[in-house]
């Protein structure tokens, strides 16, 4: 994956992806801005950014499991209409996400052709990985956040209309659900299928099927994860399990079971996507080119399979 360093583009990064110990180590984002009610600071970062319609702009790639979530938080906030986006195109180059020139993986908006040139707007001199997804201000032609949880966060709370993401009286569950799926689901996948050592992947492979198998528990008391509401933590695991069976199963070695092998998680996975507006979130051919594109390590050869099969339309039977 490419690199900025003080503003310029490198193909490679020059720092290692994985310990001493082959565990795979996901680089931190470091534009931590927020969009809030007045434009008051939030959290971190600097002020200035208030709630507005046709601000503020989203640079997506349809692959991007964290791009997902920030996708779908438009959905549920019902901002689709407030936030424009921009997708790259599914496969990376040497300039990593890019853009083409017209259709539907054109950038319409700064008319860049690679996200890097994005990221080379960004002042102070920007230093770190080429990412999305890139909320950017309009108005004020700056990067306002590339941490996906904040972006989730941020439009909850500044944007009054839609779904209540984090409910006030659910937050403290919401948070240990977050917690515990980004680190054994969201990035444990990850961490297995970028593994260096037999060691380093047992460890991240059975600690995903350990809370996939918490969440299948869960799922038998209750319709969601907190309960009978639809939540920030479902947001969260949705998009890993929509790339469970196409993707991670196989191109990732996640293969202890599958999605469809879990009757509570399969059934949940299958409501959410039958929401109004959510399939439309999801390119299922779309991951399956972007998780088997080249790689000396995982498809040096860069064929995509022609399976598996999976009809998500199916009916859940969850009421």
């Amino acid at each position: 994956m490419g690199l900025m360093l003080n503003g310029v583009y490198l193909p490679q990064d020059p720092q290692p992806d994985s310990r001493e110990d082959g565990e795979f180590q996901r680089a931190k984002s470091t534009i931590r801005n927020w969009i809030t009610r007045d434009g008051s600071p939030g959290p971190t970062g600097e002020g200035g950014f208030a709630a507005q319609d046709g601000r503020y702009h989203l640079f997506l790639a349809w692959n991007c499991p964290w791009a997902h979530r920030a996708l779908l938080t438009c959905l549920f906030k019902k901002l689709e209409n407030a936030i424009s986006v921009s997708f790259a195109a599914p496969r990376r180059t040497d300039d990593g996400w890019v853009f083409d020139k017209e259709g539907q993986f054109a950038d319409g908006v700064l008319g860049v052709a690679a996200l890097h040139d994005v990221y080379a707007r960004v002042r102070p001199a920007y230093t770190g990985r080429v990412t999305v997804p890139v909320l950017w201000d309009l108005e004020r032609a700056v990067a306002v956040s590339n941490e996906s949880a904040d972006i989730v966060r941020m439009l909850d709370a500044a944007f009054d209309q839609g779904a209540e993401l984090f409910p006030r009286d659910l937050e403290a569950d919401i948070e240990t659900w977050n917690e515990r799926i980004y680190r054994s689901v969201n990035n444990g996948v990850y961490r297995a299928g970028f593994a260096r050592t037999q060691e380093a992947y047992d460890r991240a492979v059975y600690e995903v099927f350990e809370t996939l198998d918490a969440v299948e528990d869960q799922l038998g008391k209750t319709r969601y994860l907190t309960g009978e509401r639809f939540t920030a933590c479902d947001l969260r695991l949705f998009p890993t399990l929509a790339r469970f069976d196409v993707a991670y199963h196989y191109a990732f070695k996640c293969n202890i079971r599958r999605l469809q092998d879990y009757p509570n998680l399969w059934a949940y996975a299958r409501d959410i996507y039958q929401m109004p507006g959510v399939a439309d979130t999801v390119r299922f051919e779309v991951y399956k080119q972007g998780y088997f594109s080249p790689s000396p390590l995982r498809n040096p050869l860069g064929i995509v399979p022609a399976g598996p099969l999976v009809d998500w339309n199916q009916p859940h039977n969850r009421g």
